[in-house]
């Protein structure tokens, strides 16, 4: 049997598809280097850490005479402001770092890095998901240094609400990864990501239960309160605040878990560039 009929059978002997070590390999590799990207640039971690710090310090202590939370579940008593941003906040770090994982990958494809990740044989559904969990790995680091700091704020949720909160903290950072993931499709330059990172997270922010109940924001305006409703970020700030204490919020949950596979769907249909928002240039990579 000549050289070339032994490697025809060898080919043909192999089993179609990939083994499971060759999937954990491409998920190991992908969070390997999202990690050594998040230890290279240390202010990075500091400015997550700034933003929400700023606001329980600073701002919370402003409003904690004009904001009075009633007993609103899950709480069992009066609670400090501090207290009842504190998911909120937790939210909003990890809304932050998806935009920032975007961006990165608007990065990635300007400096062709993308195309290295996007020509794996790997399934492209997967390789993005790989990237989603990077992602949101990172965000937990991050939230759980903010929950450090403030625990010597005398914000101590029960103990077994560390444990608890992690479900819900990968779900809101699934689902906000892959929602800055599917914009991050459609941005063709770099410098074009700012404006629109400023076009969703403030207004995702701002008008959600992350600075306010929203029974206050239904007294001053209805409509926004109805806004408010249909905004995902309300959802995972919810879902947070409940796991925090060790309770479930079915509702926000079935939201957040729809809003991150529709999100997730959307970004994987926009990198293909069969049919997706990142066609290929001229080259023959992504734009």
């Amino acid at each position: 049997m000549t050289t070339t009929a032994v490697t025809d059978q060898r080919v043909a002997d192999r089993p179609k598809g990939f083994t499971f070590s060759e999937y954990a390999t491409c998920l190991s590799g992908i969070v390997w280097r999202e990690g050594l990207r998040f230890l290279h640039q240390r202010e990075r971690f500091v400015s997550a850490l700034v933003r929400p710090l700023v606001w329980l310090f600073i701002f919370a202590a402003g409003f904690r005479q004009v904001l009075g939370i009633s007993i609103i579940p899950p709480y069992e008593t009066y609670i400090l402001y501090e207290v009842y941003i504190a998911p909120g906040l937790m939210a909003m770090i990890q809304l932050f770092n998806g935009m920032q994982s975007s961006l990165s990958m608007v990065y990635d494809r300007e400096m062709g890095n993308m195309r290295t990740l996007l020509v794996s044989p790997l399934p492209r559904g997967y390789l993005l998901f790989c990237k989603l969990l990077a992602g949101t790995a990172v965000s937990l680091l991050q939230v759980y240094a903010f929950l450090l700091i403030a625990w010597f704020w005398d914000i101590t949720p029960p103990p077994m609400g560390y444990l608890t909160v992690l479900p819900a903290l990968v779900l809101s950072g699934l689902m906000l990864g892959a929602l800055g993931m599917l914009i991050s499709s459609g941005i063709k330059q770099l410098e074009n990501f700012a404006g629109v990172m400023n076009f969703v997270i403030f207004p995702m922010f701002f008008a959600s239960s992350a600075l306010y109940p929203l029974w206050r924001v239904q007294e001053g305006s209805p409509w926004l309160y109805y806004v408010c409703q249909a905004n995902p970020f309300t959802h995972a700030v919810e879902l947070i605040r409940f796991a925090l204490y060790g309770k479930i919020n079915w509702i926000s949950l079935a939201v957040v878990a729809g809003c991150t596979a529709v999100f997730m769907i959307g970004a994987i249909l926009a990198y293909d560039p069969s049919r997706g928002l990142a066609r290929r240039g001229p080259a023959g990579g992504e734009t």
